[in-house]
């Protein structure tokens, strides 16, 4: 029996399952489409995020992965001739079971200019509302290198934010996140429950996953932690394991008895949730320098809630221009906190340590302000 409160929930599924050789994994498709229209007429509002583009377009175009050498150009078109194949086969599959596909194609600047990004729930809202189910993947045809998701796994995590998701299901080829790679290590067992995200766990999740993919346990991990600060419970579980989406909901509801954490590994979600534009910052954002900053700074900023004013700054690491993230450190170098810079490093590293009421009036009085400074969980 389902979960009988209304939700809305996002689920992610990655190349390695979408597609075989190159080719669409018809029988995994309808498997989620299945899934999704089951909990689309019990009610509930869901969106798919699917991987698959590039891996489904390489061999069209007569390629395979891995390739040699970087060719993003040739990514990119792949990308441009695959997301039609990914599409037309979600399209058929949830039409095959009642439920019609809406595809939405979204870039980083859909989350972080404030218009586009209310005009993108805004779209995605309408489509929930009207029993239509979003299908969703990155605009990789025209990417830009220096300013993407990286993988499907974070912008999973992003879309679970942008339309206020109760849950974000992972779906890929292991059982969740173990204590060690369990292909490698016959101990490895399955961490059923995580309530906080730490190095340790960060260490465990290792890197990439399989070749067709961008990702691995790594950035499905990022993307739990992106995920849970945005107040949405994270379930990483295997693609084929049946019922696996009414499952996780049921365990998030409760409804289940207490075998419900072996159906993958949940997150709990934190107690209080960061606005979007933090939420960037703090996972989005690549960090282009470090700011070393005093006792007395580092108290304001964790305790205080303040801004970061020049005068607590004692060093200045990399070359940073307005607007860029930097990752905030105290004397014993341990980043604390990340934010947005008013101020350049050249004219930090010139001012650094300066009363407000010394520096030049055409700099800002904050080098980070606190509507801009996302602290760091210890």
């Amino acid at each position: 029996m389902s979960a009988t409160v209304a939700s809305t929930i996002v689920v992610k599924i990655g190349s390695s399952s979408v597609t075989t050789d190159g080719a669409i994994n018809t029988e995994a498709v309808d498997k989620v489409a299945r899934e999704v229209v089951a909990l689309c007429d019990d009610g509930h509002r869901v969106a798919i995020v699917t991987s698959g583009a590039i891996a489904a377009g390489l061999p069209l175009l007569g390629h395979e992965r891995p390739l040699t050498g970087k060719n993003d150009a040739l990514l990119r078109a792949a990308s441009a001739v695959g997301q039609p194949t990914v599409m037309r086969a979600f399209e058929s599959a949830l039409i095959d079971h009642g439920r019609r596909a809406g595809q939405i194609l979204l870039a980083p600047t859909d989350f972080m200019l404030r218009r586009r990004y209310l005009k993108s729930r805004g779209t995605l809202d309408a489509l929930l509302d009207l029993g239509v189910v979003p299908v969703i993947n990155e605009n990789d045809a025209i990417a830009d290198d220096e300013i993407r998701f990286g993988d499907n796994d974070r912008l999973g995590a992003l879309v679970a934010h942008l339309i206020d998701a109760d849950l974000l299901v992972l779906l890929t080829d292991t059982e969740g996140l173990f204590t060690a790679d369990p292909r490698t290590n016959s101990d490895a067992s399955l961490i059923e429950e995580i309530v906080a995200i730490d190095e340790q766990l960060e260490a465990a999740a290792g890197g990439p996953g399989s070749d067709s993919a961008t990702g691995g346990m790594a950035s499905k991990l990022a993307a739990a932690k992106i995920a849970t600060w945005s107040g949405v419970e994270t379930v990483i579980a295997h693609a084929q394991r049946a019922d696996v989406l009414n499952d996780s909901l049921e365990a998030k509801s409760g409804v289940k008895d207490a075998q419900a954490g072996s159906v993958g590994t949940r997150f709990l979600p934190r107690p209080s949730k960061l606005p979007a534009r933090k939420l960037w910052i703090a996972f989005a954002l690549p960090a282009k320098g470090r700011i070393t900053v005093d006792a007395g700074a580092r108290n304001a900023l964790t305790e205080g809630g303040r801004s970061l004013l020049p005068a607590g700054v004692t060093s200045v690491h990399g070359s940073f221009a307005p607007d860029d993230a930097v990752e905030v450190i105290d004397t014993d170098g341990v980043v604390f906190a990340k934010g947005q810079v008013g101020w350049s490093s050249a004219d930090l590293v010139e001012h650094a340590g300066k009363r407000t009421s010394d520096i030049p009036e055409s700099l800002a009085d904050e080098v980070i302000h606190r509507d801009a400074l996302v602290v760091l969980p210890d």
